[in-house]
């Protein structure tokens, strides 16, 4: 039952007394934190103290990183309130929300399937109009969920519910850059500014929106305002710090700077020290350099703590470029299972995440293509599902489609040396040598190390084109 279906009417619980004095302290002790691939490929959103939602990846593990005993405190207590009564609207918005914060602590999707139930049993015993934590709740369910036409349409729902508040323009933009409606984002990105200047999450948009851009250095100094005001927070807020630090870590590495990444990520691992977004990134930063023993030692840390579909396809590379194939096929097979449990918890049959590794693997080109199509089609038509629709249409023998799709990825000037890649290789299929000598030289400048596997083919075929 969505927010614009009837619902029954009934009562807001908004009880005082000393139980609401015990859960302004549970809410205060896990109000820390910061919250698709990497990078800005794939988003869900997490709260922090004077902040708004800010993004992450998270796939499913089935042992995953412990959530904070806060989180885990906080479901027990709301948990137990909703199972008295379930009309408690109060407390399923509460504990949709925290059902999201356990995804983002432990990289486990199977709670959002519980955090949606939260937010629509909320708005099933109180409409929207009476009930806008409900509604917000579920936006933000919704939005990590990869539901971003849902998240929108409820953003938009929201705005006149709460004049003058900036949290339906917060999931706005997030859902629109996703969406790829990069106007629309950054018109509510402006109003964010107006309305809650000095905001941590705020920050950290625009910086994605500058990254989209191609401005690297104002993706920066974003981060790094974002990390001013988190530091100036009475509470704790190591996770918002880990987010920052990796994101700017993620920035560096995009435009060929490993020494300022490696500082970042290693910065984020210092505030939360199994942070394993880091623990990622540093193996793909040893991987550039040469070491694939470290690189593989840091991925499979990682992988421990959350098998992430992206990492668990590059684990399996760095195992066949170290020869040792049955570990390499092992991973490539988990990558599958994870991928078939991922489309099954977020409700879809589309996954880009599935139809790149298809096509940088050169398995399955039709269904890779299907899945990148079909996801494009269903409304999302960001950068990066231009380029996984462009890849995988060239994988599948489309050349003309691809063609089309890159000129989209490529529409924003991004510094992402795989859409430059991307670009080259489908140049090269179509007859355009100088073109595919132009984006492949670009794409290897920009990063020569900006995938362990793909990376070694932009090499490959740069040279023989030079050859030629």
């Amino acid at each position: 039952m969505t927010a614009t279906q009837p619902k029954r009417t009934g009562r807001v619980r908004l009880r005082t007394g000393g139980r609401n004095l015990k859960i302004a302290l549970v809410m205060v002790a896990i109000a820390g934190g910061a919250s698709s691939a990497l990078l800005v490929r794939q988003a869900s959103p997490e709260r922090v103290p004077g902040a708004h939602s800010l993004p992450s990846p998270a796939a499913s593990a089935p042992a995953p990183r412990r959530p904070s005993d806060a989180t885990e405190a906080g479901i027990r207590f709301y948990s137990n309130r909703v199972q008295r009564d379930a009309e408690d609207t109060r407390s399923q918005n509460v504990l949709a929300e925290l059902y999201l914060r356990r995804v983002h602590e432990s990289g486990n999707e199977d709670y959002l399937p519980l955090a949606l139930n939260a937010a629509r049993t909320s708005l099933a015993a109180v409409e929207s109009e009476r009930n806008v934590g409900g509604l917000i709740a579920l936006a933000h369910a919704e939005f990590a969920n990869h539901d971003f036409v849902a998240a929108r349409d409820h953003a938009l729902q929201l705005a006149p519910l709460r004049p003058g508040k900036s949290d339906s323009y917060a999931i706005l933009a997030d859902a629109s850059l996703e969406l790829g409606d990069y106007d629309r984002a950054t018109e509510a990105l402006q109003q964010l500014e107006k309305m809650d200047p000095g905001n941590a999450g705020t920050e950290t948009r625009l910086a994605r929106l500058a990254i989209l851009r191609g401005d690297p250095k104002a993706a920066q100094q974003h981060f790094e305002a974002a990390l001013r005001l988190l530091e100036n927070l009475q509470e704790p807020a190591a996770e918002s710090n880990a987010w920052c630090h990796w994101q700017m870590g993620e920035t560096a590495f995009s435009i060929g700077n490993g020494k300022a990444a490696e500082q970042h990520y290693r910065e984020a691992l210092a505030a939360v020290p199994d942070y394993f977004r880091a623990l990622f990134s540093l193996g793909r930063l040893f991987a550039a350099r040469g070491d694939l023993p470290t690189a593989i030692d840091y991925y499979e840390r990682g992988i421990r703590i959350t098998p992430a579909i992206d990492a668990m396809a590059t684990l399996g590379d760095l195992y066949h470029l170290s020869g040792r194939e049955r570990e390499a096929a092992a991973r490539y097979e988990l990558v599958e299972q994870l991928g078939e449990h991922s489309r099954k918890v977020h409700g879809t049959p589309f996954d880009r995440h599935i139809a790149l590794f298809y096509a940088d693997h050169d398995l399955r080109p039709e269904e890779a293509y299907a899945l990148a199509r079909g996801e494009y089609d269903a409304g999302r038509h960001d950068i990066y599902g231009a380029d996984a629709l462009a890849w995988t249409a060239l994988k599948s023998g489309r050349i003309a489609e691809a063609q089309s799709a890159l000129k989209e990825a490529l529409k924003l000037n991004t510094l992402d040396a795989r859409l430059l890649y991307h670009a080259g290789m489908v140049a090269r299929a179509a007859g355009e040598k100088a073109a595919a000598l132009d984006y492949l030289q670009r794409a290897l400048t920009l990063n020569p190390g900006f995938d362990p596997l793909q990376s070694k083919v932009a090499t490959e075929t740069l040279k023989s084109l030079t050859a030629l």
